[in-house]
C-alpha cells in the first residue's frame, strides 16, 4: 500500500543579500571539503580492507574541526556537514549494493554547489525562510503555494552554473492522491523525429530545444575560448553567460517533460515503455546530441513517479523486443528492417506506420506480460521465436 500522503520538493527561486550570498558560498565549500576528506578517508580504509560508517566520519569531523588547518569549520552550520557525510553513506550504500559506481570527489568548478539544512537548522514562520547563521529571511519568490499547513522537513539551498540561487523544501503534500481507476492503456515508442509516439497513432512532436538555441550556445562557447584560464572575472563572466543559455534549454525541456507526462499519467491507468539504455546509446557520436536532447531517461523518471503517486502502473518492458519488425495485427516478423523505413506493407496485407506499429506491440506485450507473468525479451536463440504478445508460431523468412 503506498503512504497516504507523499513528500514533495517545492522550490523556489531567491535573491540573497551580499552577506547571505557569502554565508552560503562558505557553506557549499566546507560541505565539499568535509565530503572529499570523509571520502579520502573511507578510501584509505577501504585499501586496508576496512570499512568506515557514518559514526567514524562524525567523529572525524569532530576532530578535523579542532585542528587549525580546519578550524573555519566550525564557522558555518554543522547540520549541512553533518548531511554531507549522510549523503556519502548513502552513495556508498548504493555502491554496496550495487546500484551505483563508487563516489567520486566533488570538484570546486564542476560539482553541483548545495547545503542541506534539517529542521534544527532552519526556522520557517509565516511563510518567511531564516537559515542558521543567518540573521535574516530569504527573500524567496513564492511562485506556487505550498501546501496548506506545510512544515518542511528538510531545506535544500543550491545554486547552479548560471548563478541563480533556488531553495527547495521537502514537505508533505495531502493534496497528492490515487486518480480514480481507468481502462485505458497506451504504449510509447520513443524516437527523435517524433519525442514520442503513442498506441493511439498521436504523434508528439520532439521540439528540439538544443537546436532552438544552438547559434546562442555556440556563440557562448566561442567567446568563453576566447578567453585565457585564469583570466579572471572576464572568463567568469563569460562561463555565466554560457551557463544562462544552457539553463534556459534544461527549463524548457524540463517545463515540456512536465507537462507530456503529467497528462499521460492522468489520461492512462496503464502505460507501457521500453527499457533503453540510454547511457549505451549516447556512446554513438551521430545521434548523442540528439539523444542527450530529447532527454529519454528523465521522461521515463517522471513516468515512474508520478504513476507511483497518482495510483498508475508503468510497465517496462526488454529493450530488445523487435517490437517495429512485428506486425500488430497477425505477429508475422519482418526480418531486417533499415531505420529510413518509415512505413510497411505486411504479407497479410496491412500497411504499417513504423513507429505507431511498434507502439501497438509495445502495448501489447507489455499487457500480456503483465496479466499473465510471461517474459518479454523473445527467445532470440531460436529463429523465429515467440513473444509474450504472440503465442502462435510466427512465419519465418524463406
Amino acid at each position: 500500500m503506498r503512504a497516504t500522503h507523499v513528500k514533495r520538493a517545492f522550490k523556489y527561486r531567491f535573491y540573497p543579500t551580499d552577506a547571505q550570498a557569502a554565508e552560503l558560498s562558505r557553506t557549499f565549500g566546507c560541505v565539499r571539503k568535509v565530503y572529499n576528506l570523509a571520502l579520502a578517508a573511507r578510501t584509505e580504509a577501504w585499501t586496508r580492507q576496512e570499512r568506515v560508517n557514518y559514526n567514524q566520519t562524525s567523529a572525524m569531523l569532530t576532530a578535523w574541526k579542532k585542528t587549525e588547518e580546519l578550524a573555519y569549520l566550525n564557522d558555518v552550520s554543522s547540520v549541512p556537514l553533518q548531511q554531507a557525510l549522510r549523503h556519502l553513506q548513502t552513495a556508498f550504500t548504493n555502491f554496496f549494493g550495487k546500484r551505483a559506481k563508487y563516489p567520486r570527489f566533488k570538484s570546486r568548478k564542476k560539482s553541483r554547489k548545495s547545503a542541506e539544512y534539517t529542521t534544527s537548522a532552519f526556522r520557517f514562520r509565516e511563510g518567511t525562510l531564516t537559515l542558521a547563521k543567518m540573521a535574516g529571511p530569504l527573500d524567496i519568490v513564492w511562485s506556487r503555494p505550498l501546501p496548506e499547513g506545510a512544515s518542511p522537513s528538510t531545506v535544500t539551498v543550491s545554486q547552479d552554473a548560471a548563478g541563480r540561487w533556488y531553495v527547495s523544501l521537502l514537505c508533505e503534500d495531502p493534496s497528492v492522491q490515487p486518480l480514480s481507476a481507468t481502462d485505458t492503456a497506451v504504449g510509447i515508442d520513443v524516437g527523435l523525429d517524433h519525442l514520442l509516439t503513442l498506441s493511439t497513432g498521436e504523434k508528439i512532436a520532439n521540439p528540439r530545444h538544443e537546436r532552438r538555441d544552438r547559434e546562442h550556445l555556440a556563440k557562448a562557447q566561442r567567446q568563453l575560448a576566447r578567453k585565457a584560464k585564469g583570466d579572471g572575472a572576464n572568463r567568469a563572466k563569460a562561463r555565466r553567460k554560457a551557463a544562462k543559455v544552457y539553463a534556459r534549454i534544461t527549463d524548457r525541456r524540463r517545463d515540456h517533460l512536465h507537462k507530456l507526462t503529467t497528462r499521460l499519467v492522468r489520461e492512462n491507468q496503464t502505460i507501457v515503455i521500453e527499457d533503453l539504455t540510454v547511457r549505451n546509446m549516447v556512446k554513438n557520436g551521430s545521434v548523442a546530441r540528439a539523444i542527450s536532447d530529447a532527454a529519454w531517461s528523465e521522461l521515463r523518471s517522471m513516468l515512474e513517479y508520478k504513476a507511483q503517486w497518482y495510483g498508475r502502473e508503468v510497465i517496462a518492458i526488454d529493450r530488445w523486443f523487435p517490437s517495429s519488425k512485428l506486425c500488430s495485427v497477425c505477429g508475422t516478423s519482418q526480418g531486417k528492417m533499415p531505420l529510413n523505413v518509415r512505413t510497411w506493407t505486411c504479407d497479410c496485407g496491412t500497411t504499417h506506420d513504423r513507429d505507431v506499429n511498434a507502439a501497438k506491440n509495445i502495448l501489447a506485450v507489455g499487457l500480456t506480460a503483465s496479466v499473465c507473468g510471461a517474459g518479454v525479451r523473445p527467445q532470440r536463440s531460436t529463429p523465429g521465436g515467440q513473444s509474450a504478445m504472440n503465442q502462435k508460431p510466427l512465419r519465418r523468412e524463406p
